[in-house]
């Protein structure tokens, strides 16, 4: 299988290195920044050039403070499919958009470019954003194509222009690259999320936003895999991670274990219809009905333990530290 892009730039053997190991290090090093910076503070105070050095530590301790996983500015909602009514997903979806009056786009591709006999599908915008007028919003836009070169054009990235939100609906995900990846369109994505907007997504539109496109593959839903390289790289909102989805109504709950074998160092992350995870920097707080299955290389186990584990309803989970948030007096019992 042709590595994703993510692990092909890396050194031979790089894609063996653990998270543990590299975190290990990692920690190390930045003890050792951390004590030097503290030793130096007052020298650099006293010495000519001090406002340079000083400048120097204070970009030190940003790109230490920088998220690893989530995006630097922004916010994520990805949803794990299924029927979303009364589980407040879309709900805080809107909130995070600026409410209905913000401008939301809507991406139905992943529902399909061409259909079984490969003619080209086509959106009614109407129906396609029904249900969201139904709720009372007043600026939201659909949004497709099934041409890449379209999508690399400035007169078509430009409905993004101004959006706070964007959410994908579900279908196949390989759909949503097909159309957009290395455009216009997918740079305009990400500037959602840099000018402090909203991603979120469902089902496909909810692994499209991990780093590894699970079930990319064009054969079928049923490929974790996909043989594809083109179809290997998912959109990278939430990075170092793979995204399952309806892991509870088709019992897909430790499908990513052979994602998780060939590439040690990402996050594996389950999610249940009608559930979601909201992401900011490296946290994310489980909303919805379901079960969250997280999938850690790096979590220590015994023979017969469960490769993953689960989090409900308001739990956090910071993915740096891969490590539960409990609340304040709570018993640690997830790690």
């Amino acid at each position: 299988m042709t590595m994703p892009s993510f692990l092909r730039a890396t050194p031979a053997g790089a894609a063996q290195i653990t998270l543990s190991s590299r975190t290990a290090l990692g920690a190390r090093v930045g003890r050792a920044v951390c004590s030097a910076l503290v030793l130096a503070a007052p020298l650099a105070l006293a010495l000519p050039g001090s406002s340079a050095m000083a400048q120097a530590a204070r970009a030190s301790t940003a790109a230490a403070a920088a998220p690893e996983y989530g995006p630097p500015n922004g916010t994520l909602v990805i949803a794990g499919g299924g029927n979303l009514q009364g589980t407040g997903i879309m709900e805080r979806f809107i909130e995070l958009a600026g409410g209905p009056g913000a401008r939301i786009v809507v991406v139905p591709t992943a529902g399909g470019n061409r259909d079984s006999k490969g003619a080209l599908m086509k959106y009614d915008e109407a129906d396609i954003l029904k249900s969201w007028r139904a709720r009372g919003l007043t600026n939201v836009h659909m949004l497709h194509t099934h041409d890449p070169a379209v999508a690399n054009t400035e007169a078509f990235a430009s409905t993004l222009q101004g959006a706070t939100g964007v959410w994908f609906n579900g279908g196949r995900q390989w759909n949503i690259v097909d159309s957009y990846a290395k455009t216009r369109t997918y740079d305009a994505f990400h500037a959602v999320l840099a000018r402090g907007g909203v991603i979120g997504g469902s089902s496909a539109g909810a692994t499209i936003q991990g780093e590894y496109l699970v079930r990319g593959a064009v054969s079928g839903s049923d490929v974790m895999m996909s043989p594809e390289p083109e179809h290997q790289d998912a959109f990278r909102f939430l990075r170092r991670t793979a995204i399952d989805q309806h892991i509870d109504t088709r019992n897909r709950w430790n499908d990513l274990a052979p994602v998780m074998t060939k590439f040690p160092n990402l996050l594996g992350i389950g999610l249940s219809e009608g559930t979601a995870i909201v992401v900011r920097g490296d946290i994310f707080e489980v909303i919805g009905r379901g079960k969250v299955a997280v999938h850690d290389n790096t979590r220590k186990r015994t023979p017969g333990d469960s490769a993953y584990f689960t989090l409900s309803a308001t739990d956090r989970y910071d993915m740096k530290s891969r490590q539960t948030i409990m609340p304040a007096g709570a018993a640690r019992d997830r790690k």
